[in-house]
């Protein structure tokens, strides 16, 4: 009986505290940037379908989690193109911010939300990796916050000037994150019921081959994540 109460208090004590580089819903602020068709055109380092399909995984991702997430733009109206319709359709109430600057964190509007919310932890994912990326991730860093980088919804004109970006952002201390990571990460326990659907619904769509897995486990034997 002793020993067994000892491993049941040591499990609780040992799953008390996730490590702080986490992401959970309500520690960090999402920031999409530039997904739009003129910056889409050039980008070479991820397949564009790809990265539609990943980047609107992300952005359901944040809404079923009720993360805080800005949506921007640069030269919308006068050459770059509104932002890819299914990230709209997901906020569809919410209009981007539109900038001239290429780094987002020298656009006042955009840094007066971001603070607004309050969060230390900033996600950010767009386009190009080299530029727009680079710009916030470093400027924001050396404000004082901590920066993750969705590389899998982010991309370059070349898949050097993607891989050397991530690279340089690492070296200043980003932490590279993929679209499914990120679901998973917030989501972390299958008991929670209440985000349980609709993540499964989210890797069902956009998740590829593990989206298949589940929609076949859940056909067949009516399978569950968590049971």
């Amino acid at each position: 009986m002793t020993t067994l109460m000892t491993v049941l208090v040591s499990t609780s004590v040992y799953a008390a505290k996730p490590a702080p580089q986490l992401l959970t819903p309500s520690n960090h602020t999402l920031v999409l940037i530039d997904h739009q068709p003129q910056m889409a055109f050039a980008t070479k380092s991820i397949d564009v379908a790809t990265l539609r399909n990943n980047t609107v995984a992300l952005a359901k991702s944040a809404k079923v989690f009720k993360v805080p997430t800005i949506l921007t733009t640069v030269a919308a109206k006068s050459f770059s193109g509104p932002i890819f319709p299914e990230i709209q359709a997901v906020f569809p109430d919410q209009k981007p911010i539109d900038r001239t600057t290429m780094n987002t964190w020298e656009d006042d509007n955009v840094v007066k939300v971001v603070k607004s919310y309050g969060k230390k932890k900033i996600v950010f994912a767009g386009l190009w990796t080299e530029v727009c990326i680079v710009g916030p991730a470093l400027s924001a860093i050396a404000d004082g916050y901590e920066v993750y980088v969705v590389s899998d919804a982010s991309g370059g004109v070349t898949t050097e000037a993607h891989d050397m970006s991530m690279q340089r952002m690492i070296q200043a201390g980003v932490r590279p994150i993929t679209w499914l990571q990120y679901l998973l990460e917030l989501q972390r326990d299958w008991a929670r019921g209440a985000t349980y659907n609709a993540v499964i619904g989210i890797a069902k769509e956009h998740g590829g081959a593990y989206g298949l897995g589940a929609i076949y486990a859940t056909e067949m034997f009516n399978a569950k994540e968590g049971k």
